[in-house]
């Protein structure tokens, strides 16, 4: 689903060099030479041994509906930037092109294209900005997410950012993302409306506030909600009053025959190791053993693997801020590279050489795949050349390119092609997977596919990018040749 606020036009939000580029190849190129870009990034947030692929709905949405209106043409042409050929080329365009992409939810490593674009030049450089700006901003908060929900073991784990998110899509699209990557729900709404996403809410302090005292604010709510009587007990004193006033209203319930499905106490607040500890032990010993506790206040992988290992007694984590803005590395850093041009109706390659070795390009059109062993563990992925055979019936050759001099095979394994058409000839090639089935499919990949040693949060096993020997030597060549 793409969300728009108002009526502003989402085919705008692009940079402006994305146009004065577009204006240049329409003036002085061929526009409608076909060129390929790859969208890959360098390096996984966190330190951690891999990423989660998120946004790829939207970026189908965004260019299978570009357009430009009659407000913005007239914008742009106030800009005294462009001539009016250009702008009246804008007036009637649509993409016509070939996007394919790994599937939403893929794990996915640095360097290889998790979207490839092969379109007319004009076409493909346009989409850029709000391609990038998607994928960017889903991966980064679903790999946050699965970091977190691998930090809870277990234990349910929400979304509480909205109020902390960058803007209103920062949160309903954080909040998607964040599902993808392994939350069990979200307190946003809209969120839980667009993209089927369980919600969940109780109250805030200022309910607690409003009535006359903490007793009275917890048998008003538990009379509304008696079936979802989660009761927050920071507001004054967690031990002394918010826990015992809970018990009592807990006892009042079952004296009244009420056995609530979902009931318990969240603590926002103070020392959240001790405070679970004695409040679990507080609720055993008044015969509530299968009341919940519920913790939030600025939460993440990090705090939530302290309080555990503390013996923090938590049943669900509400994750707001440190979720929904990746504090701890709030860029994720994909890019947009051409990789090649079409010359006399053959795409010919494209390399950007760089002093920085992790800004070397890996040029031209190919194919991703990834490579299991006999029990279904991925233990590389591999590029080569596009419509290069890759035949495992027999031990394969391939090369690391870390370690170029080493003589590698892969014997008894099987491969998958990673990316698939999403976009032939300018309309989506399948309908919208919803968002339940990606969270699926990232869960089954972390649990059969994807070895342990790379989920650690500390010192994970690299996963190898390794490539065909035609293909590397086609690439050294091109470094070779570039001198």
């Amino acid at each position: 689903m793409r969300l728009q606020s108002d009526a502003r036009n989402i085919t705008m939000m692009m940079d402006l060099y994305e146009l004065t580029m577009a204006n240049g190849y329409f003036l002085q190129e061929n526009a409608s030479t076909k060129v390929s870009f790859d969208v890959f990034y360098r390096k996984n947030p966190d330190g951690g041994g891999f990423a989660i692929f998120a946004g790829l709905e939207q970026v189908i949405e965004y260019i299978t509906s570009m357009h430009f209106g009659e407000e913005d043409i007239e914008y742009l042409r106030s800009l005294n930037l462009f001539g009016e050929d250009f702008l009246e080329y804008l007036r009637n365009f649509r993409f016509h092109g070939d996007v394919y992409a790994f599937p939403e939810g893929t794990v996915m490593y640095p360097d290889e294209p998790v979207i490839t674009v092969i379109a007319d030049l004009v076409e493909a450089q346009i989409v850029e900005t709000e391609l990038l700006a998607q994928v960017n901003h889903q991966s980064l908060i679903a790999t946050k997410a699965r970091r977190i929900v691998r930090a809870a073991d277990g234990r349910a784990v929400s979304d509480f950012g909205a109020r902390r998110a960058h803007n209103n899509d920062a949160a309903i699209y954080g909040a998607r993302a964040a599902f993808i990557g392994g939350i069990n729900g979200t307190a946003t709404v809209s969120a839980g409306q667009y993209f089927n996403i369980p919600v969940g809410g109780t109250m805030a302090h200022s309910w607690v506030m409003y009535y006359k005292d903490e007793l009275t604010a917890f048998r008003k709510f538990a009379e509304v909600y008696p079936d979802n009587c989660i009761l927050l007990v920071d507001t004054y004193d967690v031990l002394d009053s918010g826990v015992p006033n809970a018990i009592r209203v807990f006892g009042e319930m079952r004296e009244k025959g009420i056995r609530s499905k979902n009931y318990g106490i969240r603590i926002d607040s103070g020392d959240l190791a001790y405070l679970t500890r004695e409040t679990r032990a507080m609720l055993d010993a008044a015969g509530y053993q299968d009341a919940k506790i519920v913790i939030s206040n600025s939460l993440d992988e990090f705090t939530i693997t302290s309080i555990l290992r503390q013996g923090g007694c938590v049943d669900s984590f509400g994750v707001g801020e440190r979720l929904i803005t990746s504090r701890s590395e709030p860029v994720f850093g994909a890019v947009y590279k051409l990789g090649s041009v079409e010359e006399n109706g053959v795409m010919v390659p494209r390399i950007k050489v760089s002093e920085t070795v992790a800004k070397i390009t890996n040029p031209g059109l190919k194919d991703v795949y990834r490579i299991f062993n006999e029990n279904g563990h991925a233990v590389a992925d591999l590029l080569v050349n596009a419509g290069e055979e890759v035949d495992l019936s027999k031990p394969y050759r391939f090369v690391d390119p870390e370690s170029p001099w080493k003589k590698r095979t892969f014997v008894n394994c099987t491969a998958r092609k990673l990316q698939e058409p999403v976009i032939l000839k300018g309309e989506r090639v399948n309908p919208p997977v919803p968002t339940v089935e990606i969270a699926a499919y990232v869960k089954h990949q972390l649990q059969e596919e994807i070895w342990r040693e790379e989920q650690r949060f500390e010192n994970p096993h690299r996963h190898y990018l390794d490539m065909s020997v035609d293909y590397y030597n086609m690439k050294i060549k091109m470094l070779e040749e570039s001198r």
